[in-house]
């Protein structure tokens, strides 16, 4: 083997931190097959300087790698993706004529949009899913092409593929245009993939289909959009699906019907209609969150929904939110007419607002405040509006009319770490009280798109991280992902069936009070910005509410019920002593029903079970003799006779709210 030049030698650091030299070319393989041969063959893919690329490309300069196994935590995204290929294959080779579009991997799986006369539907499935396994099974190699520009386009337009080729037209000049390939079958892509199909394996299952535009838009072409899902093996995909039929069982929409809670129709897209039953959680929940807040030292405020889009420009919020705030102009009276006109100043704009944190500094920048008077926390159940699209519309999980938790901290700089500390404190009560003991924390660093200098950002980092380390939290740093005025702290609590639901948040803000021109007066007798902390401990309480009717499966701990007993007759003869109950039951604080219908007692007790009853206290003839009640528990087939005054006190207890 001819000697390799050091001029032609690069340096591969390896995640160990070894470093070994190579000749300039070197492809990920061949590094691996250097290592070992059995890493060689279980080797999927490199990460150079963390950025992941195919095994067969040649590496030509120093970096850092990583070498991906299909195991690895990585690969769910490459297998997804290369297993969208393989389907966008079967389908063309089942249904001839059909066009590819657009296929990524998606969070637990991925689609693809194709173009065809008669859309596809579940019933396809089945043959797809059959053609898929017969192309893992021959184990393409998938090859990474790069052609001119005007031959790819034309090479579409031949094969009848005006998606694709309107693709290429529109990407960048200079762009590469990449090709990969898979046998015959071939696909504008800009990769990595894995080595062959045969390592997308057979865990996969295609899931449903949908209209989607073209490109998004309502104008273009309705396509057919096919979703698949797909694991590393059976049993994280088994796993999914499982998690899947949980989560149907336990939609807070379904629940929500057949507990009477709330309804949502077309006429008030966002918005939801509380019924009874429901708004009973929602004011016991917000009466709950209340109370913390008050006894930590908050003070409830109100602010308008209607405020001039002057604030919303002065904090920044209207460059980057305009399009998703609800806008009105707004008017003066017409004397002469006696009617109203528009104003004409083209920025003479009302908006309802998507969030508090303008509105609670006009109520600090009311008076004088000196630094004695620091640290101010103004709360607020804050109503906000934010124009959603229909399509991202979801039952209480995504509204455009919702109310948060809101708060806002007014501190010094040198109150920042107590603050920041006693806010997670709250929130891990909090979580614990509402049954969620299990949460992943973020610390989200400055987005590209900001306001404020670089300066105040390293301090505002460096400040909020302080206060992570301080309680000893585990995090995950996210770059990037903090809000456009400043770093945030994110709250990630996990439901009983295991997914994730961003809740809780803290942002530290140097920025809004200059631009809002807040101050206070200092020691020195000069004036000082103050720190905002933005905090909100649950987020919007419709979508918690939702949240917990899912994770608890409808069968919210009693104090939270919105009927915590239901007194249900056997017979008719007892109507009397059962109305008693309900009284006693009544003036002992519990919320109760009372079911005297001509009914047989098991269709009473499925129906209140439905609804997810915590308590029935059954009465007959025998009970009523001896000032008894059978018990009945949700999900318990068991019946306990207890005295009437007992059941009550123990009731009544187990229903106290947590705090």
């Amino acid at each position: 083997m001819e000697a390799v030049s050091k001029q032609d030698q690069i340096q591969i650091t390896l995640p160990d931190g070894a470093v070994r030299k190579y000749a300039s070319g070197v492809t990920g393989l061949e590094i691996a097959g250097s290592i070992s041969k059995s890493l060689a063959k279980s080797v999927i893919a490199i990460e150079l300087d963390g950025e992941l690329s195919d095994l067969s490309l040649p590496v030509t300069s120093d970096t850092s790698i990583r070498l991906i196994k299909r195991d690895d935590e990585e690969a769910l995204g490459m297998i997804r993706h290369d297993c969208a290929h393989v389907m966008a294959e079967a389908v063309q080779t089942l249904f001839p004529g059909t066009q590819v579009t657009i296929g990524p991997a998606v969070d637990n799986g991925f689609y693809y949009d194709f173009a065809r006369n008669e859309p596809f539907s579940s019933d396809d499935f089945e043959k797809i899913e059959k053609e898929m396994r017969k192309i893992v099974e021959r184990g393409e190699a998938f090859i990474r092409e790069v052609w001119r520009r005007a031959e790819a386009i034309q090479y579409f337009r031949d094969k009848g593929e005006m998606y694709k080729a309107e693709l290429i037209e529109d990407l960048p000049e200079g762009e590469e245009i990449k090709i990969y390939k898979q046998g015959e079958w071939l696909d504008l892509c800009r990769g990595p993939h894995m080595p062959t199909t045969k390592h997308v394996g057979t865990a996969f299952k295609l899931m449903k289909v949908a209209g989607a535009y073209w490109r998004g838009d309502s104008n273009n072409a309705m396509l057919t959009r096919i979703y698949g899902t797909a694991w590393r093996n059976d049993k994280e995909l088994k796993a999914y699906l499982t998690q899947l039929e949980e989560a149907e069982a336990r939609d807070h929409r379904k629940l929500g019907r057949e507990m009477n809670l709330f309804h949502m129709q077309s006429e008030a897209q966002g918005s939801v209609f509380w019924h009874p039953k429901g708004y009973t959680i929602y004011t016991e929940l917000e009466a709950y969150v209340r109370r913390r807040l008050k006894d930590d030292g908050y003070d409830e405020v109100r602010t308008p929904q209607l405020m001039h889009s002057k604030f919303w420009e002065q904090s920044g919020h209207w460059q980057k939110y305009r399009e998703d705030m609800f806008v009105v102009p707004d008017v003066v009276p017409n004397t002469e007419e006696g009617g109203k006109v528009f104003k004409e100043e083209p920025k003479d704009f009302l908006a309802l607002k998507p969030m508090n944190c303008p509105a609670h500094v006009q109520i600090f920048n009311q008076g004088i405040k000196s630094y004695r008077d620091l640290p101010i926390r103004l709360s607020e159940f804050g109503c906000c509006h934010r124009n959603e699209a229909h399509g991202a519309l979801h039952g209480l999980m995504r509204l455009r009319q919702f109310v948060q938790d809101d708060a806002h901290i007014f501190c010094r700089e040198d109150q920042i770490l107590e603050e920041s500390v006693k806010f997670f404190k709250l929130v891990q009560a909090m979580y614990e009280d509402l049954g969620f003991k299990d949460y992943k924390i973020t610390f989200e660093t400055r987005p590209e798109m900001r306001i404020g200098s670089d300066e105040l950002w390293d301090r505002a980092e460096e400040a909020l991280e302080n206060a992570l380390k301080e309680m000893n939290f585990e995090y995950e740093v996210k770059e990037g992902d903090g809000a456009f005025y400043g770093p945030k702290v994110g709250f990630i609590i996990l439901d009983a069936i295991g997914r994730e639901w961003g809740c809780g948040t803290l942002q530290l803000d140097f920025n809004l009070p200059e631009r809002l021109d807040a101050n206070y007066i200092a020691e020195d007798g000069s004036k000082q910005r103050p720190v905002m902390l933005h905090r909100a401990a649950l987020g919007a309480l419709e979508r918690f509410i939702g949240i917990m009717i899912e994770s608890y499966g409808g069968k919210l701990p009693l104090w939270l019920a919105p009927v915590q007993c239901v007194v249900a007759t056997i017979t008719g003869e007892v109507d009397e002593y059962a109305k008693d109950v309900h009284q006693k039951l009544l003036a002992a604080g519990i919320r109760a029903e009372l079911d005297l219908r001509n009914e047989k007692i098991n269709y009473k007790v499925r129906e209140h079970s439905l609804a997810k009853v915590p308590a029935l206290f059954v009465v007959g003839a025998r009970e009523a003799e001896e000032k008894t009640v059978a018990i009945r528990r949700l999900g318990s087939k068991a019946q306990n006779v207890v005295n009437l005054e007992e059941a009550i006190e123990s009731l009544a207890s187990e229903a106290k709210a947590p705090y």
